[in-house]
């Protein structure tokens, strides 16, 4: 038997309420930084009350955590052809940006590390816990942990220039011309 709690109509809308404070968050995180968000200014977005933000995250640090959590759903690098892995990992990047760049929580985390510390040690975490790993298995932990920071380096490098920034002749290239331009810098990175 499934208990009413965890199914039915009120799950469903208790998962719509904290959806739509998430969403809100990520955009207030991304557009203010974490010091001018208000827990007032997301639950006035998200169309709720605050307390209904207080009462699903407790404090203003716990939402951003939540709301910035990040799976970079990196694909098996081990299966990955050596001479193909700069473009998969510069295409999987693109490709993930190019979803929905307004509410990705990477971009959002990216934005706010620069002003903030605790945003700056979630990047640090997602990047030892995720990148560090798939790249471990494709070239070596030894290899893997000399390359993972100057791979972030380019990766966030063109998160920065063309979906925050939105410098004209980053964001004028398709996704081929960015994996053509930027596969050549990771592959100097791993050789």
């Amino acid at each position: 038997m499934t208990d009413p709690s965890e199914s039915g109509p009120g799950r469903r809308s208790s998962d719509r309420t904290k959806a739509a404070i998430l969403r809100a968050a990520r955009e207030h995180f991304a557009a203010r930084g974490y010091e001018r968000t208000t827990i007032r200014g997301v639950a006035a977005d998200a169309g709720i009350d605050p307390s209904m933000v207080m009462r699903y995250f407790g404090t203003k640090e716990r939402l951003f955590d939540a709301a910035l959590a990040v799976d970079l759903r990196l694909p098996d690098l081990a299966a990955v052809p050596p001479h193909e892995l700069p473009a998969v990992l510069v295409g999987h990047f693109v490709d993930r940006w190019e979803g929905d760049p307004a509410d990705d929580a990477l971009l959002v985390l990216l934005r706010s590390a620069v002003t903030n510390e605790q945003a700056a040690e979630r990047m640090r975490r997602t990047f030892a816990e995720q990148v560090l790993p798939a790249l471990a298995a494709a070239l070596g932990p030894e290899r893997a942990a000399r390359c993972a920071g100057l791979i972030a380096s380019q990766v966030l490098g063109l998160a920065l220039t063309r979906y925050l920034l939105r410098l004209p002749p980053v964001v004028s290239l398709d996704r081929a011309a960015l994996v053509a331009a930027y596969a050549p810098a990771v592959a100097a990175v791993l050789a």
